[in-house]
């Protein structure tokens, strides 16, 4: 058996490295990644927004192509205030904050480039890298649930690297595939019962990597507090509070210390007017406008929601485990937290890794029931 996994574990990691150099072959220079190239420009150049700017759009010309620059520039798709962040160095200094709060993701495209790549290079490395980090975690997790069917892991773990969206995620710079790594640490934290305090760590590294995890941590330290009152003799566990108003706290430090224009001012310039000059027009909308976006987004909804739905009704099918119930519908519930707060329906990159830890949990609750899929299933 042992020559087995041996096998198989090179044979999964031959297709990764494929994948991943393929990815990086196939990667993507996008609207996104001047913001990230702006925040590592300032921090070299933190007194001279016109040289970031410079340094910014020049730097991508050199390496996109010229119908990739274009796109950035706001002409693929006309863009008035995407033609502005390109040519205005003040509207463009306008939109940093937006990408600065995701310290912990602007760290690392700081360390790739001090190894000598170059910056839009450095932005797309830490999603490559991590793309690469995650089939090998997700090969390990899938040997954890099935020890004795090195077949089925390696299947598994091909099938979920193939996903069209999480290839895409790779490509681009974006710090979600980044993301994906730490819910899967996340994920086999909870399968192999980790202390409280580890979990609260990966909690920590994932808000530096982006802040609106912090929906994630608080629903998650929430639904132990209730788990713990109901199943341990009205137990108040004290320490997921703690570690609750820890977060909190980091995450208020970070959105203020980064002049984060607000929740309001992101959902404004995402899904009714990008503002060309932040600090010249209010993001002002209404509740009703609010309302009137989230159920015409909800329409489009449909694929994460049908599969997140069988997904969950399949775990508690097979699974009367009720710690296993609970976690699976906390990760639901993200869904849906995540949608509420940003609506963007035809996006699947914000929900795939929740479905897939989904699914993961529906492997964990199989292999739970027929035994890692052995011949003899569990009375």
């Amino acid at each position: 058996m042992k020559l087995q996994w041996i096998f198989s574990f090179l044979s999964v990691l031959a297709v990764l490295c494929f994948l991943t150099i393929k990815n990086y072959q196939n990667r993507v220079y996008d609207w996104d990644l001047p913001g990230y190239l702006g925040c590592l420009y300032s921090a070299e150049f933190p007194d001279s927004p016109e040289k970031v700017h410079e340094l910014t759009y020049s730097s991508i010309k050199k390496e996109a192509s010229p119908l990739q620059y274009k796109d950035i520039s706001g002409y693929v798709y006309p863009n008035k205030a995407v033609q502005a962040f390109a040519k205005n160095p003040t509207s463009f200094n306008e939109q940093l904050p937006y990408y600065r709060v995701k310290v912990g993701y602007n760290v690392l495209i700081l360390f790739v480039y001090q190894l000598g790549f170059s910056a839009p290079v450095s932005v797309l490395l830490v999603s490559i890298i991590s793309y690469f980090l995650s089939g090998l975690l997700l090969f390990f997790i899938l040997k954890t649930l099935f020890p004795d069917n090195y077949l089925l892991t390696s299947l598994l773990t091909v099938g979920i690297l193939l996903l069209p969206p999480l290839q895409f995620i790779s490509r681009i710079p974006c710090p979600d595939m980044l993301g994906f790594l730490f819910l899967l640490i996340f994920l086999l934290g909870l399968l192999k019962k980790w202390n409280q305090w580890m979990l609260f760590l990966v909690f920590l590294i994932t808000i530096l990597i982006r802040p609106d995890y912090i929906i994630f941590a608080l629903s998650y330290f929430f639904t132990l507090v209730i788990y713990t009152f109901i199943t341990d003799n009205r137990k108040v566990d004290f320490k997921a509070f703690l570690q609750g108003i820890i977060l909190l706290s980091l995450y208020i430090f970070i959105i203020n210390y980064y002049h984060y224009p607000g929740w309001n001012a992101l959902f404004y310039d995402s899904f009714i007017e990008r503002r060309v000059f932040i600090s010249r027009q209010s993001a002002h909308f209404t509740v009703h406008d609010y309302f009137e976006i989230l159920f015409n987004k909800l329409i489009n909804f449909k694929k994460v929601t049908i599969s997140a739905v069988a997904i969950v009704a399949l775990i508690f099918y097979f699974s009367k485990d009720l710690w296993v119930r609970v976690i699976s519908v906390f990760i639901f519930a993200n869904i849906y937290l995540k949608f509420l707060f940003f609506p963007d329906s035809a996006t699947i990159r914000f929900f795939l890794g929740f479905v897939i830890l989904l699914f993961i949990l529906l492997l964990y609750a199989l292999s739970k029931k027929y035994n890692g899929f052995k011949l003899d299933k569990i009375p």
